[in-house]
């Protein structure tokens, strides 16, 4: 356990960050499985492709998931619906 007082405010920093975090990416990955979910069944996908691509540029833009991440995993999203 930290004794200094910048690091317990970096520790308490640091958790409120994880949870917000986690909260984006959970939601990011429930979008993302149902766009893959409804091009492996040969449905229209285009709504839930929209959808998650706003997820994944708002947590892209939030730093919860980086740049180039967030491109390739768009790019590979239209790939599997365009096929």
């Amino acid at each position: 356990m930290a004794n200094i007082k910048s690091q317990k405010k970096r520790n308490r920093q640091n958790e409120a960050r994880r949870l917000r975090n986690k909260a984006i990416m959970s939601d990011l990955k429930t979008s993302v499985k149902k766009v893959e979910a409804a091009a492996a069944a040969g449905e229209p996908a285009d709504e839930l492709f929209r959808a998650a691509q706003k997820k994944i540029d708002s947590a892209a833009r939030k730093g919860a998931l980086h740049a180039n991440t967030a491109a390739r995993t768009k790019a590979r999203l239209a790939a599997s619906i365009s096929e």
